[in-house]
């Protein structure tokens, strides 16, 4: 097993991270509102708007330190990743610097998982955007919507990146305007002072008024952390992305920078609201979702078709990213030779079409499961991709405690973008995650089978870089 860091193939990852283009055949066709945009609203997925509302049944108030753990988490998880990513802008990312700092078994092992986990993602935000599609035009059947949607974001990936960041951009912004006006609006309703709101009971009160901050116990917040963990999958994106752009440097350590306010209006923010306007116990949360409830509570005209169409906004932005996060991981694979190689080919436009084609045929055939054994095929892939999220984050969190010396060693003048109280608050997370992932299994149920389940494909993946790495060292050593 190698475990001796090499330098990177992919362009970007030892030339200068400042602005020059990537030269690895992909166009830094990225601008920089398009990257600030990505960054701001990667974070926010369908499972924000959808989700909340279990977990606020779950815990209570006490949601609130769910969010923030699991916010807590990811920030550090950003710092450290933006470190890396500052250095050396790769469009494989973690994956890239994993193969770099612990071995190839590392970055093939991580880099397929992450691949896998955005498939599936593509044909359960697919599925999403159809039901919402199919109820506003009954005509078209949902599988049909879902077809569309797959098609035409397909086509908008292969037309160039700065398509995707176009698409993104406004995705991503009606998003953050949305979730902007709920919060500013929602504050000026708990304090009394929005015109014409019909809410009296509005206020602080509802943080402890019925049953107090914590009445499922403190142990509710473990839970509440299982079931939110999951909707800040993505924020990791802009780092993938950043390869892509004429000054990757910038964009990432602007976007490490503002993950903290990010989390903290766009998350705890919300949440905190929709905590003020209704008593956590109110059925209407689970029943309507909690920020249609909250719209309903203070006279907002058809709350449930506005959030309809921001909770579409959000699916469309999922899956086009989904789309191209994918793909450019099977780039990054292809051009380190743990992929076919027909991955690291562009076109003339600097898209990598084979890569971005075999995921989206992988998107379809999900989306056919979905629809054919849903209960069957379908929840074992949805289930073997549900702890991935969590393994990229501690496959993040060790790659860096090796990369700070690469770094340090090689170029470190590059390394602009520091993680704080290194090696204590990298150790510390790392505690954090593992603490996680064995209290899903400790919890029973669906949790652990996704912990179960996602190991032993993660175990099979492992198997496979194993054993290819074998096979190289055996046939390099008869040379």
């Amino acid at each position: 097993m190698n475990t001796q860091p090499t330098l990177a193939k992919e362009g970007g990852s030892t030339g200068d991270p400042g602005r020059t283009p990537p030269s690895d055949g992909l166009k830094a066709g990225l601008k920089n509102r398009h990257l600030s945009m990505i960054a701001i609203g990667g974070v926010i997925g369908a499972g924000l708007f959808v989700g909340s509302g279990s977990g606020i049944a779950a815990a209570g108030p006490a949601i609130l330190l769910s969010y923030a753990l699991v916010g807590a988490m990811v920030v550090f998880v950003m710092r450290m990743l933006g470190e890396m990513a500052a250095a050396r802008p790769s469009s494989g990312s973690f994956s890239s610097y994993a193969d770099q700092a612990l071995g190839r078994w590392a970055g093939f092992t991580i880099g397929w998982l992450y691949w896998f986990f955005w498939v599936v993602v593509l044909a359960v935000e697919a599925t999403a955007g159809a039901v919402i599609l199919e109820s506003w035009i009954p005509a078209v059947p949902q599988w049909a919507w879902a077809l569309i949607v797959m098609v035409v974001l397909t086509a908008t990936n292969l037309a160039s990146v700065a398509s995707y960041g176009e698409f993104e951009f406004w995705f991503a912004g009606i998003k953050v305007v949305a979730i902007g006006a709920f919060v500013v609006i929602g504050m000026l309703a708990v304090f009394g002072v929005l015109p014409g709101s019909d809410n009296p009971g509005a206020g602080f009160a509802h943080l402890t008024d019925a049953g107090g901050f914590m009445p499922m116990g403190a142990g509710a917040i473990l839970t509440g952390v299982l079931m939110v963990v999951f909707s800040f999958m993505g924020s990791e994106i802009v780092t993938l992305a950043a390869g892509e752009s004429e000054d990757p440097q910038r964009a990432v350590t602007k976007a490490t920078n503002s993950v903290i306010w990010r989390i903290g209006v766009f998350y705890l923010g919300s949440i905190f609201i929709v905590l003020t306007l209704l008593p956590w116990n109110d059925p209407s949360i689970v029943e309507k979702g909690s920020y249609v409830a909250a719209l309903d509570s203070i006279g907002i005209p058809a709350a449930g078709q506005i959030m309809n169409v921001i909770v579409l906004t959000a699916v469309l932005s999922c899956l086009n990213s989904g789309l191209y996060t994918a793909s450019r991981m099977a780039f990054s694979l292809g051009q380190r030779g743990d992929a076919p190689k027909a991955f690291a080919k562009v076109d003339k436009r600097g898209v990598p079409r084979a890569a971005i084609l075999s995921s989206v045929v992988f998107g379809f055939v999900a989306v056919f499961f979905n629809y054919e054994w849903p209960d069957t095929v379908f929840a074992f892939l949805l289930n073997s991709s549900g702890a991935v999220a969590l393994f990229v984050w501690l496959v993040i969190c060790v790659t860096q405690l090796r990369m700070r010396g690469i770094i340090l060693r090689e170029s470190p003048e590059k390394l602009v973008v520091r993680m704080w109280l290194f090696p204590y608050l990298t150790w510390a997370t790392i505690g954090m995650i593992v603490f996680v992932l064995g209290y899903m299994i400790y919890d029973g149920g669906s949790a652990r089978e996704q912990v179960v389940l996602s190991l032993l494909v993660a175990a099979l993946v492992l198997a496979i870089a194993l054993v290819r790495e074998r096979v190289r060292k055996t046939a390099a050593s008869r040379v």
